[in-house]
């Protein structure tokens, strides 16, 4: 029946309204000759759903009324008696409002069903419009992250140099003249010197040049040493298994994802030591970072901040799984397991 129902989505709208008045003369004239002891007015439901869905409501009710009609006339001449004139017209009465509640109730259905679709599309462009802007949004932060990178190399550091040079100069001339503020001046050129070098590592973390399966470990090498020497912490990376990663893409959102997780260890753990895992298995990229710091609240779910926020982004945009864990005695664990089908994908972009 539906699959006859949907054939009829390719009549036009005269045809089936000449088609449903056919079908109700047709079903009057094989309850006229099945006799009135053979009810058929269910059978009269048939034009009236097909009315209701493929021409119009009015004309729906249209129906319902010729089929009652119809009904009534066929049992009547095929010598259906009554012994009241009440009985047929409460028959009737009983049919018709059958015929309308089922109009009705179609009716119903067919606009909770647009409804539900037209939702269901404006909840899904808005999910996809939600998506857009927050990638646009990473991505503009990416940019801003790297120019300022860029800014603090190419400008502060340039001009920190300078200054160290100044300083220099003005060391060797108090130097030259035996002056004891000479040695203050060097030491100033030593704290200049402290301050390029923390630009420099700044800069680095902020746009790292070299984002390229080549220099993956590397890069990742570099990170461990400088969080060490800025945090004064114990940080180590591994890398059991050669890893390649050929989309610069994924290989920023996993650094900086490894950047995030060690600022929380730090700044919300107080951890001493972190461990950086990079290892490949089994078609999967696996990233963890592990600390032994205060570890997570019972939920971390439900206190989660914009850091967990934005890790689990990153992980969702190259088609990574994203967990972090609280370790049975002390510290936390991030885990990030890439697939290799999804950095295929992501390269096909």
């Amino acid at each position: 029946m539906t699959a006859w129902f949907n054939r009829s989505e390719k009549w036009s709208k005269p045809f089936l309204a000449a088609f449903c008045i056919e079908l109700v003369i047709a079903v009057g004239f094989l309850d006229y000759i099945t006799g009135y002891e053979i009810s058929f007015f269910i059978i009269y439901l048939i034009p009236v759903l097909l009315a209701v869905w493929r021409v119009s409501v009015p004309f729906a009710v249209m129906i319902s009324l010729l089929s009652m009609m119809t009904w009534l006339g066929s049992n009547i001449a095929a010598g259906w008696h009554f012994s009241s004139w009440i009985v047929p017209v409460w028959n009737s009465m009983i049919v018709t409002v059958f015929y309308l509640v089922i109009v009705r109730l179609f009716t119903l259905h067919r606009e909770l069903e647009a409804r539900v679709r037209q939702r269901t599309a404006a909840l899904t462009q808005e999910m996809q419009e939600r998506r857009r802007l927050e990638k646009e949004l990473l991505e503009t932060s990416e940019r801003e992250q790297r120019r300022i990178g860029h800014d603090l190399h190419d400008s502060l550091c340039q001009h920190l140099t300078g200054t160290a040079l100044a300083g220099q100069v003005l060391g060797k001339k108090l130097a030259d003249k035996s002056l004891p503020e000479a040695a203050a001046a060097n030491h100033l050129v030593e704290l200049v010197e402290e301050g390029i070098e923390l630009t420099r590592t700044l800069a680095r973390g902020l746009h790292p040049v070299a984002m390229n399966a080549g220099q993956l470990a590397d890069n990742f090498q570099e990170l461990a040493v400088s969080t060490s020497e800025r945090f004064n912490v114990s940080c180590k990376f591994e890398c059991p298994q050669p890893v390649l990663l050929h989309d610069p893409s994924i290989i920023t959102h996993l650094y900086r994802i490894t950047q995030e997780a060690i600022s929380n260890a730090i700044r919300h753990g107080k951890a001493r030591h972190i461990n950086i895992c990079l290892d490949s298995a089994d078609d999967e990229t696996v990233l963890t970072v592990t600390d032994d710091g205060g570890g997570l609240p019972e939920n971390p779910r439900n206190n989660q901040g914009m850091g967990l926020r934005i890790m689990a982004y990153r992980s969702s945009m190259v088609g990574a799984a994203f967990s972090i864990e609280r370790l049975p005695v002390r510290g936390t664990r991030v885990t990030c397991t890439l697939p290799t089908t999804s950095e295929t994908h992501a390269a096909k972009k």
